[in-house]
């Protein structure tokens, strides 16, 4: 399977006027929104085939999971989201969840630094070794019966929103 590990997208900040009481219902801006579909061009670009997307329930994730969607051509049903993902879980429970997907290839949106403890425990590693940048992603290569995943890649939203371009 591949993994691809995507942060959310540029949420309404906590200082404006605006901004929700409850962190969870932090919307992407409208340039959150752009942004991230420019990412998401990229990620058609690279030739990806996505089967499911799983998504924190907050709802910056969600919006970008919803997004990933529209441009990954995702059916709405393949779509879920997963407590695992939300702000403070185990990583440890998570990684084992994902292992058990029968799917080749999964959108995962999270949250920043949780989703770099999941890519260093889907790796082996003690500790992160990637900092996601919003919209980034991180493309993980699992296989079954393998306890390692292998890091095929990790792609800065400018690099994606570039190649996103080129299409």
């Amino acid at each position: 399977m591949r993994l691809y590990v995507m942060r959310h997208g540029i949420a309404i900040d906590h200082a404006d006027p605006a901004c929700p009481d409850s962190d969870a219902d932090r919307p992407l801006t409208l340039d959150g929104k752009e942004r991230t579909r420019l990412a998401l061009h990229g990620l058609v670009s690279l030739g990806s085939v996505i089967d499911r997307i799983v998504s924190s329930p907050l709802l910056r994730c969600t919006q970008t999971a919803e997004l990933a969607a529209e441009l990954l051509g995702v059916p709405r049903l393949a779509v879920e989201t997963h407590a695992g993902l939300a702000p403070g879980a185990d990583a440890t429970e998570l990684a084992s969840a994902l292992r058990n997907l029968p799917d080749d290839g999964v959108v995962v949106v999270g949250h920043s630094p949780d989703l770099d403890h999941l890519i260093a425990r889907l790796l082996g590693l003690p500790a992160p070794v990637t900092a996601l940048k919003k919209s980034g992603v991180a493309v993980i290569r699992l296989k079954t019966g393998t306890p390692i995943a292998r890091l095929i890649g990790v792609y800065e939203p400018k690099t994606l929103r570039r190649l996103g371009r080129v299409e």
